[in-house]
């Protein structure tokens, strides 16, 4: 029965892969390397929702010596915001002291759509389109929000793939050069 279920698994993301949910532009990676991309990419927004681990789990997801960035522009532009495993822990969600930072009072949950894979000789290439939804009914209902996509650069390591660099892409925002001073949002307002 375990057999059969594995089976029918890789046999669903196997036909994903062929249908456009990751697709090589250039080069070629191993078929296993698209499926263990993909589930890093796709893993990416519940450990991120979820501070699991203290926000160790999304360092995790990283190299040592990873970047995590922000650009108004597709390809260039980019204002890194967290640099290194204790950095990119925070910004998983660690409070610096073990722990979590408080959940925002209205959780917002990271939908991943488009996955494109480029291999590269380095590794990889990704790039997607992000939609953001809100467990919060406004006059608007629950929106799903278009919030541009991410550029990613992904290297293979002894511990599996990772993130060498990931840069949220979001034309519409005027991107501060920290997190910390980027005003509030209002979906209101957007």
């Amino acid at each position: 029965m375990q057999r059969t279920s594995l089976g029918l698994m890789l046999a669903a993301v196997t036909a994903t892969l062929l249908a456009g949910g990751a697709v090589a532009q250039s080069g070629k990676l191993p078929a296993q390397d698209y499926v263990d991309i993909l589930q890093l990419i796709q893993g990416y927004s519940k450990i991120l929702e979820n501070c699991t681990n203290g926000g160790n789990d999304y360092a995790d997801m990283y190299t040592d010596d990873a970047t995590f960035g922000v650009s108004q522009t597709w390809g260039s532009g980019v204002k890194v915001w967290f640099r290194g495993r204790d950095e990119l822990a925070r910004a998983g969600g660690a409070d610096g002291k073990g722990g979590c930072r408080p959940a925002p009072p209205n959780a917002e949950y990271h939908i991943v759509a488009n996955l494109s894979i480029t291999a590269t000789p380095e590794g990889a290439k990704a790039v997607s389109t992000l939609l953001t939804m809100q467990n919060k009914t406004t006059a608007q209902g629950d929106p799903i929000h278009w919030e541009g996509g991410y550029e990613d650069t992904l290297v293979k390591t002894a511990k599996g793939w990772r993130f060498k660099s990931r840069v949220h892409v979001w034309p519409e925002v005027k991107w501060t050069d920290r997190p910390q001073d980027m005003p509030a949002r209002s979906l209101t307002t957007e």
